[in-house]
């Protein structure tokens, strides 16, 4: 049954989020207003005349003072109107659209593959702590944590695609017409994507694991007789969801910053590549756009680990 201090603590934590969305929106106009560079100029070029630029800046809204841009800019992404590319004219759902399903099909792929193996490896080192095995998985995980994703991409091009030429370096969907394709085009940046998410996520599970296996009941279980798979999964885990929940948001959080430099690494037609794109050619609300959408993702993954913490931990319930 649900009480109604948890549905209190819920509620703090989803204004809080709300509250950290309106602050970051505003941080995304300002960064935005703040690059260097005159879109009119961009899009009429150096030899355009001083009075159409100033028609063109009219046109675009750009002559408007900046708190009014920020209330119409905000009020459209609050009705799902993100309003049209400068340089394209295109309205912004036509341009995102396509590019966010390429990025959710990536980091998707990239959680399917990374969640079942890191929570395995996880818990299969929590269990056998001390041992070999566990000093493998943790020497493996701290190694991959202090490699930046970039570093890890680009040896595993220059492995699998210039050496070896087992797999393409570049992906594109348009190249995907069976499974063994989708597996053949996707596996570099996956794998680049996998191994930094799950080396995070390896670790927190371990962690979480050993604090279940190190409590009163864990240990009652084993006195009583039960086998190891047993205390595992019938009194540890269950415990531990929370914690392990916590800590699949967070690393699946990591994604979207791992997102964008592998997309740059393999030419992969994603949502942060048309974001580094947009910032090239000063195309500011598309900038703005791909921005809250990204801010908006890790908000709701760090909020979903903070609602399921509450949710798993009596303490904070009735707190």
């Amino acid at each position: 049954m649900i009480h109604s201090p948890l549905m209190v603590l819920i509620g703090r934590r989803v204004a809080a989020a709300l509250a950290t969305l309106i602050f970051v929106s505003l941080a995304v106009f300002a960064i935005a207003q703040l690059m260097e560079g005159d879109v009119a100029e961009a899009i009429l070029g150096q030899s355009a005349t001083p009075e159409a630029l100033a028609g063109l800046r009219q046109a675009m809204h750009l002559d408007q003072p900046a708190w009014r841009r920020y209330l119409e800019w905000a009020g459209g992404v609050l009705t799902g109107d993100l309003g049209h590319s400068l340089i394209t004219g295109l309205p912004m759902r036509e341009m995102i659209g396509t590019r966010l399903v390429n990025s959710l099909t990536l980091a998707g792929l990239t959680a399917l593959v990374s969640v079942p193996l890191a929570l395995a490896l996880g818990i299969m080192a929590a269990v056998r702590r001390g041992t070999a095995f566990d000093r493998a998985i943790s020497i493996a995980t701290i190694g991959i944590v202090s490699v930046p994703e970039f570093l890890i991409a680009t040896l595993a091009v220059m492995l699998f695609a210039v050496t070896l030429r087992w797999l393409p370096a570049l992906t594109s969907t348009r190249d995907v017409h069976s499974i063994w394709d989708l597996v053949r085009v996707f596996a570099l940046p996956v794998f680049s994507l996998a191994c930094f998410v799950m080396a995070q996520m390896v670790r927190m599970t371990r962690a979480a694991v050993i604090d279940a296996l190190d409590t009163s009941y864990c240990e009652a279980a084993r006195l009583k007789g039960c086998s190891p798979a047993r205390v595992v999964m019938r009194h540890a885990l269950p415990n531990a969801i929370g914690p392990i929940a916590n800590a699949i948001a967070l690393s699946l959080s990591t994604l979207l910053g791992g997102v964008i430099v592998v997309e740059i690494i393999f030419n992969y037609p994603g949502i942060a590549r048309l974001m580094v794109d947009a910032v090239a050619t000063r195309d500011l609300p598309l900038v703005q756009a791909v921005a809250i959408i990204f801010c908006t993702a890790y908000l709701i993954l760090v909020t979903t680990a903070d609602v399921v913490t509450i949710l798993a931990n009596p303490r904070l319930r009735h707190r």
